[in-house]
């Protein structure tokens, strides 16, 4: 917002006075996501001042670059009449995810208030599942037919770019509508002007089933580095594309949620931001650190049971909080790097062997200096009985907890879990039971030379 500081105060300063001519002015200078910025921080009554100043068309290129709720919090101020006449501005796509968070009633209003073709687009999109390839799709694209020349295709291209989400590729299907290749804008510029569009269309289409889900979508999207990616249904009938603008929210959506569920805020990947209340923060968070205080129950119930070796050998009790730290440590990154081959599709059934085996060296080495370090540090400080009971136990838990944080994960995936909910917290309580079982199993082992 710094670099827009001074738009902002002009904007303001323009509003007391009223004068339109020079908001129209500032605004025209600046692109619609600052535009976006400067509404979003304005006070109400500034805001709803501001929103009359706009052209329908101009509010829809606005309200496309906010939130969800911020975008929803704009339509209430504007009414259903003008929301209606801002709906049919924006691309369809955009419109029906905005459309379908407005609720039932409202919905039917404003559909019943706009054009009978585009309600009718938006109706269609609102059918299909909200996190499906459908449900991301726009119906804005240029289809063409094989026999076109490149000459005619231009013409139809000029007429029909305005209204289209995107023309760097446009779509060839035949009579009954069946996607049959793709052609790309620089080989429909470059070809002479009596081509016919079958001898330089792409017949491989790499296309996407409508009710595929989305993050599969974007993985596709990013594998191919493509800018669109048409969308047909079990008939291989074209019903949409999907944009790399669309595919990118996508990603940074799943991040987010994979991000939340490792953190054990919340085991939906709901997002929180800082307009969310204490009481609703809490309540997605409650049942996670319950689940793990239960878990971290058996930390305690370990100790208890090996009472009498730490009373024979209290110094013990020195190394019980860094040997469980470790193992939380290393399992979380290992936890990590399985999380993310797996939500980026780089992780196969026939990489697992491979995948464990490569772990298992990791915690080998990591245990294996770690575990002499220790050793050292707890034979200078107690003795030599405390350096090899110390140094073995961390060997061990490094190794087991490095292990456990690639496993967990991967068992989940199998059972078809989210392995996103195999998160932090839960790995780093599930490796406090381990280390301390071993710590105290190898300590009791050798509680003689201990005592």
């Amino acid at each position: 917002m710094s670099i827009l500081n001074g738009y902002f105060t002009h904007v303001k300063a323009a509003l007391i006075k009223r004068d339109r001519v020079k908001l129209q002015e500032l605004f025209d200078e600046i692109q619609p996501y600052d535009q976006a910025q400067i509404l979003i921080a304005l006070e109400a009554d500034e805001k709803k001042e501001l929103i009359t100043c706009f052209s329908n068309r101009q509010l829809a290129e606005i309200i496309q670059e906010m939130t969800l709720e911020q975008q929803k919090t704009i339509m209430e101020e504007v009414g259903l009449v003008r929301s209606s006449q801002v709906f049919a501005e924006m691309s369809v796509d955009d419109a029906a995810d905005l459309l379908g968070e407005l609720g039932e009633v409202k919905q039917q209003e404003i559909l019943r208030l706009m054009d009978d073709t585009e309600a009718a687009d938006m109706r269609e999109l609102l059918e299909y599942p909200e996190h499906s390839a459908g449900g991301l799709m726009t119906t804005e694209y240029i289809v063409v037919p094989k026999y076109y020349t490149a000459e005619e295709t231009v013409a139809k291209l000029r007429k029909l770019a305005p209204n289209a989400e995107t023309v760097y590729y446009l779509y060839v299907v035949d009579e009954e509508e069946k996607l049959k290749g793709v052609l790309s804008l620089r080989d429909l510029i470059i070809a002479s002007p009596d081509t016919r569009v079958q001898d330089i269309m792409y017949e491989r289409v790499v296309s996407v089933p409508v009710y595929m889900d989305q993050e599969e979508v974007a993985k596709i999207m990013e594998k191919y580095d493509f800018l669109a990616i048409p969308v047909v249904d079990g008939n291989q009938k074209l019903i949409g594309i999907i944009t790399i603008d669309d595919a990118m929210d996508v990603i940074k959506v799943e991040a987010t949620e994979d991000f939340t569920k490792m953190a054990a805020i919340t085991s939906s990947g709901e997002i929180q931001d800082i307009n969310t209340s204490p009481l609703q923060a809490a309540s997605k968070r409650i049942p996670w650190l319950i689940a793990l205080l239960l878990v971290g129950l058996l930390s305690g119930n370990i100790i208890a049971k090996y009472e009498e070796t730490l009373t024979d050998a209290i110094f013990l009790a020195v190394f019980i909080p860094l040997i469980a730290g470790m193992a939380g440590n290393t399992g979380t990154q290992s936890l990590a790097i399985v999380v993310r081959g797996l939500a980026l599709g780089e992780i196969n059934k026939g990489d697992i062997p491979r995948l464990l085996k490569r772990e298992a060296g990791v915690g080998l080495i990591i245990g294996t200096v770690n575990g002499l370090v220790i050793a050292l540090l707890a034979w200078a400080w107690k003795g030599p009985a405390y350096g090899f009971v110390v140094g073995v136990s961390l060997w061990v838990t490094l190794i087991v907890a490095t292990l456990a944080g690639a496993v967990v994960p991967l068992i989940l995936n199998r059972l078809n879990i989210d392995p996103a909910v195999a998160s932090g917290p839960f790995i780093t309580t599930v490796n406090d039971v381990i280390s301390l079982t071993i710590y105290f199993s190898i300590a009791t082992l050798f509680l003689t030379y201990l005592m």
